[in-house]
């Protein structure tokens, strides 16, 4: 059973440690929005990280801008972009102030409000039960389900309606390893991380 309420939600000091620690700790822990009395939660399976002070790929590799500015902020804020003119990426920056670094929610694994986050992902049914795999298998997909967007950019994870609470960690044998998805630079880093085996693991 889940604990939904504050009393588990991770502290500061869990996101202040550096960007691939919070990485591989991020996997099993849950994601929760509450929105007045509804509540929509899902399990983090699958994450990249990116850290400005030596990757390429971050936002943050160029110096802080008004666009990812939020990523300087310590750790434990909310960094939602927009991206490919197309869908939103939700991500939790890590380290101390003016570090630059974050985990990008590449995937997650729906518990609570299913039914919600179809009607936000497809406005409809879903065909099959196969289908549920697709509800959150990728970074747009997880901000279209939980109805992420840029107002969302900048919340504290620590004391706002959007929060991730504890779970047991994941053991070593059940964490991936692999290069990062869909990026040109800083390609060869092995910054993804994920469940093994997890159905709802991006394509």
């Amino acid at each position: 059973m889940i604990d939904t309420t504050q009393n588990k939600v991770l502290p500061r000091k869990f996101y202040i440690r550096p960007v691939l620690t919070v990485a591989k700790d991020l996997l099993g822990k849950v994601l929760i929005r509450k929105d007045g009395n509804r509540i929509l939660a899902a399990r983090i399976v699958e994450v990249e990280a990116y850290d400005g002070k030596v990757d390429e790929a971050s936002h943050s590799f160029n110096g802080k801008t008004k666009r990812n500015e939020v990523m300087f902020n310590e750790g434990g804020y909310f960094y939602v972009y927009f991206t490919y003119g197309a869908h939103f990426c939700s991500n939790v920056v890590t380290g101390k102030a003016d570090h630059g670094a974050a985990v990008l929610i590449r995937a997650v694994e729906p518990l609570i409000g299913i039914d919600k986050m179809i009607e936000n992902r497809f406005s409809r049914n879903l065909k099959s039960g196969k289908e549920i795999y697709n509800l959150t298998s990728g970074p747009g997909k997880v901000c279209k389900a939980f109805d992420f967007n840029k107002e969302h950019s900048g919340l504290d994870l620590t004391s706002s309606n959007v929060f991730i609470v504890d779970q047991p960690k994941l053991r070593k044998n059940k964490i991936g390893v692999s290069e990062r998805i869909g990026i040109t630079k800083s390609v060869s880093l092995p910054w993804r991380f994920f469940e093994i085996g997890n159905p709802y693991l991006s394509k």
